[in-house]
């Protein structure tokens, strides 16, 4: 596998956004030469590589994966494209008073992808997960798009995002920022629930989705919470819990099981 390092402008925010890309290194096309097409002798992939879009959380940035985890390492077989966007501090969301990052995430974003790199654009061959505010993100794409996302992991997510912003103090003037002043998220494109009872109703492709949390996570609860609610509709989600806290040693170890799902 090869690292790139991706600075551009995002139209969309208006501003230099960054993204960590991981991607196959030319070896794997001269020894798999059956897999591609011969084009003016430069070989190419037949079709785009499958894409992992791999989500931040609040207090991280795109290169976060890399530092604390050895994504790189699990992902080296998988022959696939992974992509570590930056969105800041945006819970993956049009901010009432801010940039519009779920416009960048969920439609900028994979243009840019595609076109910079050699990705497939099928359903079946995208996917995303995230951890903390990236689980909350993962999940919103999945959800919000069924169409475009096969599967989605969310390990230790804030998916109970109305809870979250009546109770926790400490974020109320940054919630105002992102969410808007009455910080009212219920029943909106931005709660998860409202997202996966919508979805639950339409006679479509769902994603497959995996939800992953500590039992000593703070968000334990409301993992909890979403995990009850999901099981009454029909929705293919998977949940797993073990001993753990939110922090970067129950994560690397959680992402290996995030990709034995996605990619089985």
């Amino acid at each position: 596998m090869a690292l790139i390092h991706c600075n551009f402008f995002s139209e969309t925010l208006g501003v230099a956004s960054s993204m960590d890309v991981i991607i196959p290194q030319p070896q794997f096309i001269q020894e798999n030469k059956d897999l591609y097409q011969n084009n003016e002798n430069n070989f190419v992939k037949k079709e785009g590589y499958p894409v992992l879009y791999l989500l931040h959380g609040l207090s991280d940035d795109h290169t976060i994966w890399q530092r604390r985890t050895s994504i790189e390492r699990y992902v080296a077989s998988l022959n696939i494209v992974v992509v570590m966007p930056e969105v800041n501090r945006s819970f993956y969301t049009d901010m009432a008073y801010g940039q519009k990052y779920w416009s960048f995430i969920s439609e900028e974003l994979p243009f840019i992808v595609k076109n910079l790199f050699h990705v497939s654009g099928r359903r079946e061959n995208t996917y995303v997960a995230g951890i903390s505010m990236g689980g909350y993100g993962a999940f919103k794409l999945a959800l919000s798009h069924p169409d475009r996302f096969t599967a989605a992991a969310s390990l230790s997510g804030a998916l109970d995002i109305a809870a979250w912003l009546r109770k926790e103090n400490y974020y109320t003037n940054e919630g105002r920022l992102i969410f808007g002043d009455d910080l009212n998220v219920s029943g909106t494109e931005n709660d998860l629930f409202y997202l996966a009872e919508k979805i639950a109703k339409v006679e479509r492709a769902k994603p497959r989705l995996l939800q992953c949390c500590g039992t000593e996570d703070f968000l334990y609860n409301d993992n909890i919470k979403f995990r009850d609610f999901c099981k009454r509709l029909p929705l293919d989600l998977t949940y797993e819990e073990e001993s753990g806290t939110h922090e970067w040693g129950y994560w690397d170890k959680k992402i290996q099981s995030a990709l034995k799902f996605i990619f089985k």
